[in-house]
């Protein structure tokens, strides 16, 4: 068997999406790129708390959340940037409107010195800022629009990858729901006065996710957990959030894989040069033909 290696998540850099491994090895992922391991086994690669061992066997009760045991899990959705929203942090907050596809829009904030890291960590296909200012400001902010326009402030992943075979093919489209939201929004009343709002400028993903291509994005299903023995190799098309779309081959075609379900598991890097699935799938529901 090879190297081991044990995958801690994807982040975006400036020059694109990269797996990051423990020990602090990055891998650059680029389109065309294959990318390719085996599962020989699934530990839970976590800790209780800094220096401490984990508790327990190590395995995680659901697969699908990766190979964490619950005490990582719980301790990984602590430190998420969605709780790091303590009541004295003193660093700026944005607030943002999200479009994840045609009705899919949510609101959010994140800190300023984060830039737009949250929103393509999130998958977001295009957004625009709101306002900035301090976290609680932001925060009642965030409350004020999910209430009068509700906007929700979380839209699963599942959601987000079943339409992104079938985005609308301009920009201007695309922009075209977050615009008007934050129309609607810069006009409600109650807005706290330490949030000073911003112009509608809405940024667009789609290019920087690689989706521009539509055989990128008509991925036909996408990895439901990962397993002892099990496989996977293909060609990197695309990616948004945590998701590598692969073109595996066969007839599969172009699946998505959910790097979040790697945190935690040893995988064993191949060099095939063939595509390669031996991983539970989820096959996207398709709308019959002929019902618009």
């Amino acid at each position: 068997m090879g190297r081991v290696w044990r995958c801690s998540g994807l982040r975006w850099a400036a020059d694109g999406p990269v797996l990051v491994w423990d020990g602090g090895r990055r891998s650059g992922l680029s389109w065309g790129k294959r990318v390719a391991f085996a599962v020989p086994e699934g530990p839970c690669g976590g800790a209780s708390a800094p220096g401490e061992p984990v508790s327990g066997d190590g395995r995680g009760a659901g697969a699908r959340q990766g190979a964490r045991c619950e005490e990582c899990a719980r301790l990984d959705r602590a430190h998420s940037v969605a709780a790091d929203t303590l009541a004295d942090d003193p660093r700026p907050y944005r607030v943002y409107l999200a479009w994840f596809g045609p009705g899919m829009v949510k609101v959010g904030i994140t800190a300023v010195e984060r830039g737009p890291a949250r929103l393509l960590e999130q998958g977001a296909v295009c957004f625009t800022w709101l306002g900035a200012g301090p976290l609680m400001a932001a925060r009642r902010t965030e409350e004020l629009l999910r209430a009068a326009l509700r906007v929700p402030d979380r839209i699963p992943y599942a959601d987000k990858r079943a339409v992104r075979a079938a985005l609308p093919g301009t920009a201007a489209e695309r922009a075209a729901e977050v615009e008007e939201l934050h129309a609607r929004a810069v006009a409600l009343g109650g807005w706290p006065e330490s949030l000073g709002r911003e112009r509608c400028r809405v940024v667009d993903h789609m290019e920087r996710f690689g989706l521009l291509d539509p055989a990128a994005a008509a991925a036909a299903a996408d990895v439901v957990e990962l397993v002892p023995g099990g496989a996977v190799g293909g060609e990197l098309v695309a990616a948004a959030g945590p998701d590598l779309h692969l073109a595996v081959g066969g007839r599969r075609g172009v699946v998505v894989l959910d790097t979040r379900l790697m945190s935690g598991w040893e995988v064993v890097p191949r060099s095939s040069e063939s595509g390669e699935l031996s991983l539970p799938v989820r096959e996207f529901a398709r709308e019959p033909d002929g019902l618009f």
